[in-house]
C-alpha cells in the first residue's frame, strides 16, 4: 500500500496533477463526541470521507465513505464548507498522483451500526473535542475541525 503525504505552502511540494472533489463528515453523537478515523496510508486521526465516485452524487459519496471507514450508518444534515487551498495538495506514492485539494465538509447524524476498523481505518473513536485537539492531524484536517467547532455560515476557501 502507497502512503499519502500532505503538503501545505510548500516549496519542495510535487506539482498537483489532478483535481478530485472528496468529502469529509463530521459525525457527533448525542454525548457531543466526535467520530475519528486512524488513516491507514499516512498513520494521523482524520474525519472519514474520501473520493466521490462517478454516477454518485456528494451526499451519497458521504454516507458511502463513512460507512466504509467507521461502520457507521449516517444521515447528512449540513454543510460546514468547501475546500480549494491550491497550496494543500496530497501525494499518493502508489502511483505518484498528487491531487490539488477539493473538499467538501458535511454534518452527519447517525443512523445505526457499530464502530469497525477497515483497510483504510486502523482505529475508530468517539472523541470528545478536546481530545481531538491533541491528535495527530493533517494541517488541514485540523483547519476544518476548528472550522466546524467555531461554524456560524458555510466556509468557502
Amino acid at each position: 500500500m502507497g502512503r499519502r503525504i500532505d503538503y501545505y505552502d510548500d516549496p519542495n511540494a510535487p506539482k498537483a496533477n489532478s483535481l478530485v472533489p472528496a468529502v469529509n463528515v463530521v459525525v457527533e453523537n448525542d454525548k457531543g463526541e466526535i467520530l475519528m478515523i486512524r488513516r491507514t496510508d499516512n498513520d494521523n486521526w482524520a474525519l472519514p470521507g474520501g473520493a466521490i465516485d462517478l454516477g454518485e452524487s456528494v451526499t451519497q459519496a458521504a454516507i458511502r465513505e463513512t460507512k466504509e471507514e467507521t461502520g457507521i450508518d449516517v444521515e447528512i444534515t449540513g454543510l460546514v464548507g468547501i475546500y480549494s487551498d491550491p497550496k494543500h495538495v496530497i501525494h499518493y506514492t502508489s502511483n505518484n498522483e498528487v491531487r490539488q485539494e477539493f473538499s467538501i465538509l458535511m454534518t452527519g447524524q447517525v443512523i445505526s451500526g457499530q464502530l469497525a476498523v477497515s483497510a483504510e481505518s486502523s482505529d475508530v473513536r468517539w472523541m470528545s473535542p478536546a481530545e481531538v485537539t491533541l491528535l495527530k492531524l493533517d494541517r488541514s484536517m485540523k483547519h476544518r475541525i476548528s472550522d466546524y467547532l467555531n461554524r456560524s455560515e458555510p466556509v468557502i476557501n
